[in-house]
């Protein structure tokens, strides 16, 4: 279940400001870099998130985050610098901050548009939880410190991955993670998992062995 809407819109505002200061961050050089990310450089993790905004905002839903509609958000965008990309999610972002409050809180609880398998609320926390860890893989890239913020945005990532791995059936669990609130994965019924937070979000990522959190692979959500 995603956060409270409200909460979910300003952490979302906040992180696209965020990932917007990001990317004009970036020399030519950088840019180019190679990521965790498999066969992406900065630049396409960039265009990914960036793509992924401009589709959402425009009601273009169908396949979203499938590898087809990756792909074309990605080569849409090729040639195009930083301070481009940047200005198509200034705009972007402001488009989403004038849509979301036309959302109550029975759209938020009801299911997606398009095919994202969730509701509302589950599917702008995605947007928020993608931000925020792909701002990561391009830190990561550059050689740069991972920024944990004031934690909402760690909780944000913490909620959602909580609702995936219910959905792909693993635990029940409740994740007992440092520096964010406790999170039941299904009924929480079964073990707690004790771990630094943003360890847990890099583990069931597959960016960090899931050993690094006393689990095996079956947390990788994108196993």
């Amino acid at each position: 279940m995603a956060l409270p809407r409200q909460e979910v819109a300003d952490g979302l505002a906040a992180e696209l400001a965020r990932f917007e200061d990001l990317v004009r961050s970036v020399d030519d050089t950088g840019w180019a870099a190679p990521t965790r990310c498999e066969g992406w450089t900065v630049g396409d993790v960039a265009a990914h998130v960036i793509g992924t905004m401009t589709d959402v905002v425009n009601f273009r839903l169908d396949g979203l985050g499938t590898p087809e509609v990756t792909a074309r958000q990605v080569e849409e965008r090729r040639g195009r610098t930083a301070n481009e990309l940047a200005d198509e999610l200034a705009g972007t972002a402001k488009m989403a901050a004038e849509l979301l409050p036309g959302f109550d809180d029975e759209a938020w609880a009801s299911k997606a548009p398009g095919t994202y398998d969730g509701t509302l609320g589950d599917g702008v926390e995605a947007l928020w939880y993608d931000a925020y860890l792909h701002s990561d893989d391009i830190r990561s890239a550059l050689d740069r410190a991972s920024e944990r913020g004031d934690g909402t945005s760690l909780k944000a990532s913490i909620s959602h991955l909580a609702t995936v791995l219910a959905s792909q059936g693993w635990g029940p669990a409740t994740l007992a993670l440092d520096g964010v609130p406790e999170w039941p994965v299904g009924d929480g019924s079964g073990p707690r998992v004790q771990a630094d937070a943003f360890a847990f979000v890099l583990a069931a990522t597959g960016r960090a062995a899931p050993s690094t959190v006393g689990l095996d692979e079956t947390v990788n959500v994108y196993r």
